[in-house]
């Protein structure tokens, strides 16, 4: 009898041929295990896809006795119960960088439509105001990018790739990452340093529970009144009452956000009443490239996974010994 995956979450159609061929699938098509299969159907699943966001906890876990292996779809993994997963001996994967140059694409776009007010310039031309030989709100000047400080906050694949991008714009770059990196960019020690010294703040961290809402009223006040902030990592770092009343009070000029809170956020959310607000429903990282590059990276790790392999992006390698001894008493082999 193959081994069965279990897909907790969307994955592209041609990776799923190509489990479906060596594998059983289980597809939950977005519903709770509970409500999706029997119990003693999930008895025998060895490997699980899921999206790195979506919330998988220890009851979900030990619904799946048999459950070695987790790889997310994605670069986050902030949903999954790392504790919970290496308490059972489960090994826990990602794809980072997989998706980076598509996020870093639109973290430039919000930043750039952020800064030189795209909205509430489109809202002038569609409203009739220009036709209409209204006073523009374009008139009054902003400061534009030249010369600008872009800060970067987390120096993974994907805030590379921003900083790389935004440098082009001749601006200056620093970042602040838990990590001092060997790169052309400016280190400043602390988020706080790094929100005194720029004024477009483009948030790349990788959420968890030490950033919840660690963009908060101080980090925005020391943007400044020309600041920005653009947040492509994840909606929990951001303190939305706080951005809130930094906007209603002028306390920054803008924002750009792809990722949300609570997703989705509802129309009357309070940051869509703002014209100076870019929406985007978190799909930064959704282009073709990417979505082929996510799975085959998730679909060559479930594969290792599953022949005895070790994947090389494990999240948790102190799990790999624990899930080595498993397979074995499995298989009836050590996996490399």
């Amino acid at each position: 009898m193959p081994d069965k995956v279990l897909v907790y979450s969307r994955f592209p159609k041609a990776q799923l041929i190509r489990f479906g061929e060596r594998y059983e699938l289980l597809n939950a098509a977005g519903k709770r295990l509970d409500e999706a299969f029997p119990v003693a159907e999930l008895a025998d699943v060895s490997a699980m896809i899921t999206a790195g966001g979506t919330p998988l906890r220890g009851d979900a876990m030990d619904m799946l006795p048999k459950l070695g292996a987790i790889v997310c779809y994605g670069t986050g993994y902030d949903g999954v119960d790392l504790a919970a997963a290496a308490r059972r001996g489960i090994a826990v994967g990602h794809s980072p960088g997989a998706n980076a140059a598509s996020v870093a694409d639109i973290a430039l776009t919000l930043m750039l439509a952020s800064v030189r007010r795209l909205p509430v310039a489109d809202n002038y031309v569609r409203s009739g105001d220009w036709a209409g030989a209204k006073p523009s709100p374009m008139m009054r000047p902003q400061a534009g990018m030249r010369g600008r400080k872009v800060g970067v906050y987390g120096m993974g694949e994907i805030g590379r790739k921003i900083a790389s991008r935004v440098a082009a714009f001749e601006t200056e770059v620093g970042y602040f990452s838990r990590t001092k990196y060997d790169l052309p960019y400016q280190y400043l020690p602390s988020l706080e340093a790094l929100a005194d010294w720029c004024s477009v703040l483009v948030i790349a961290v990788r959420a968890g529970a030490d950033n919840v809402n660690v963009i908060d009223a101080d980090i925005l006040r020391r943007l400044g009144g020309d600041g920005h902030v653009v947040n492509i990592s994840r909606g929990s770092v951001i303190d939305e009452k706080a951005l809130v009343a930094a906007l209603t009070d002028g306390t920054i000029a803008g924002a750009g956000l792809d990722v949300w809170a609570k997703e989705p956020p509802p129309p009357d959310h309070p940051l869509l009443q703002f014209d100076n607000v870019l929406a985007s429903p978190h799909t930064a990282g959704v282009t073709r490239e990417a979505r082929i590059n996510m799975g085959r990276i998730a679909a060559e790790q479930i594969l290792d996974a599953l022949d005895g392999k070790r994947p090389p992006r494990i999240i948790n390698p102190e799990v790999w010994p624990v899930y080595a001894k498993r397979f074995e008493q499995a298989f009836g082999f050590m996996p490399g």
